[in-house]
């Protein structure tokens, strides 16, 4: 079957630009209380309903909303129209999310022993209801995958301390999302030495939406412990999690998530709106849409979702994408990228001051205009005292005690100076062992057993780290037991 994506799909599916008129929901009811349905009477109009709410979009012109696959397609493809919804039986979640009680949820519970909740009933909300004017820009850089030599470099020269820093005067630091699979433990742990927060991506790096919670134990706690063995980040660093591809994993996801100790994530992508999103506990039903499935039901307490609002600038011009090297800006000089970036990050600057958050994965900075486009724009941002570069838990710092620009110099967690525990600096020398790989039996036909090479400042493993077996002893199967959390 013939389907339109790319940029295309894209605008028809999330027509909700700045200054785009949007075509009116009318007296529409939701069938459901959430998902995507069909308009009766206009093949092009489909509605996103979110807690019965319903949000109305268009197709392009040309294009039908295929009620059924739940995209836009070509006319002679489509299935107009409402659509039988099947209705299954299911055992009731007794922990199922409610939607925002904004009266029931405090950043400081009355119990200390409670954890702090915050949501809003459309996402949009400062905490603490602080003035924009008075509310600092959070910028936060993000970056997905292993850590080696193709990036590392790009990497050193990004965060160059004498170039980029904060009106304190301390240096622009990062979250790296690392995967484990062709990662250089020597050069993450360089990272982490020098002030980056280090989170967790996975071992294999394959899309985990639909795997058991097992599977979901295995790379992400797995993943955490094979940071602290052959990295020598701390587990107690180790806050938060993404999900490979932004693919979430329903609740099984985030039960691991509570049930090991993790304290946020960031693996749930948020359509363009006008006004962005900003982060939220998993206290109550998510406020936004979730198109990309997989987005938690349950109701998880103090549990932090890091949502990555969609880029964009009027018009779609670039389209829209969560991560930046998902939109077509390749062919774009310096110069045009610094608009692009100034347009869209004024969105956030000029309304609500949601954090900023700029994610790559290692393509970005294979392309020297991409690069130089960056720097410019980090270069902009940089000469505004009311811009802060921060990591994800620097960003939650501030939320759950939220104070105007005036008053950060209170806050320590953003002061460099005040950093305490540092970790032992990476060595020069680090092991480069060549061991063999053997995957489990029952694993993915990918995983192709061979020699595999790995680099870690420690002695080399017997065999090549994995799934099952984060210390590569050859052993008995990983099990991680789970600390006792309440939803």
């Amino acid at each position: 079957m013939v389907r339109v994506h790319g940029a295309l799909l894209a605008a028809g599916l999330l027509c909700l630009a700045a200054g785009q008129n949007l075509p009116d929901s009318g007296d529409f009811e939701c069938p459901q209380s959430d998902g995507m349905f069909a308009d009766p009477t206009n093949c092009r109009k489909f509605y996103s309903c979110v807690d019965s709410y319903p949000h109305s979009s268009l197709c392009p012109a040309g294009l039908h909303w295929h009620a059924i696959d739940k995209q836009c397609t070509y006319k002679n493809l489509a299935v107009c129209g409402p659509q039988e919804i099947e209705v299954t039986t299911t055992t009731p979640d007794p922990y199922a999310a409610s939607a925002c009680d904004p009266a029931r949820c405090s950043l400081t519970p009355v119990d200390p022993a409670e954890p702090g909740c915050f949501c809003s009933k459309d996402g949009t909300r400062i905490p603490g209801d602080i003035d924009p004017k008075e509310t600092p820009q959070m910028v936060i850089l993000s970056l997905d995958g292993a850590v080696n030599g193709q990036n590392y470099e790009h990497y050193l020269a990004l965060f160059n301390d004498t170039v980029y820093k904060n009106p304190n005067e301390c240096p622009m630091r990062a979250t790296f999302f690392v995967s484990h699979e062709y990662s250089n433990y020597q050069m993450v742990q360089d990272l982490y030495h020098k002030g980056h927060e280090i989170a967790v991506n996975s071992i294999t790096s394959r899309q985990l939406q639909g795997q058991t919670y097992e599977e979901w134990v295995q790379e992400m706690v797995g993943m955490r412990s094979m940071l602290a063995k052959w990295a020598n980040v701390s587990e107690f660093d180790i806050f938060g999690m993404r999900a490979p591809r932004l693919k979430p994993g329903d609740n099984r996801q985030f039960d691991v998530l509570l049930e090991h100790g993790f304290a946020w994530d960031s693996s749930i992508p948020v359509p363009p709106l006008r006004v962005p999103i900003w982060p939220y506990t998993l206290d109550y039903k998510i406020s936004h849409e979730c198109r990309s499935g997989g987005c938690p039901t349950s109701q998880y307490p103090g549990v932090w979702e890091i949502p990555l609002n969609s880029h964009y600038v009027q018009g779609y011009d670039g389209g829209h994408c969560p991560y930046l090297d998902q939109c077509v800006l390749f062919n774009y000089e310096p110069a045009e990228i610094l608009t692009w970036f100034k347009e869209d990050f004024n969105r956030h600057y000029e309304s609500n001051r949601a954090p900023y958050q700029l994610s790559f994965h290692t393509n970005w900075f294979n392309e020297a205009n991409l690069i130089e486009g960056l720097n410019l724009f980090l270069q902009w941002l940089n000469q505004k005292d009311d811009v802060w570069f921060v990591t994800m838990t620097q960003a939650l710092y501030w939320m759950t005690d939220p104070i105007p620009i005036n008053q950060l110099a209170q806050l320590d967690q953003w002061d460099c100076r005040k950093r305490k525990d540092i970790p032992e600096p990476a060595c020069n020398l680090p092991n480069t062992c060549r061991i063999s790989f053997k995957p489990p039996k029952d694993g993915d036909p990918a995983w192709v057993p061979g020699t595999r090479y790995f680099t870690t400042c420690f002695s080399c493993p017997k065999q090549y780290p994995w799934l099952y077996d984060s210390d590569g002893d050859a052993g008995q199967p990983d099990i991680y037991e789970s600390v006792q959390f309440k939803k």
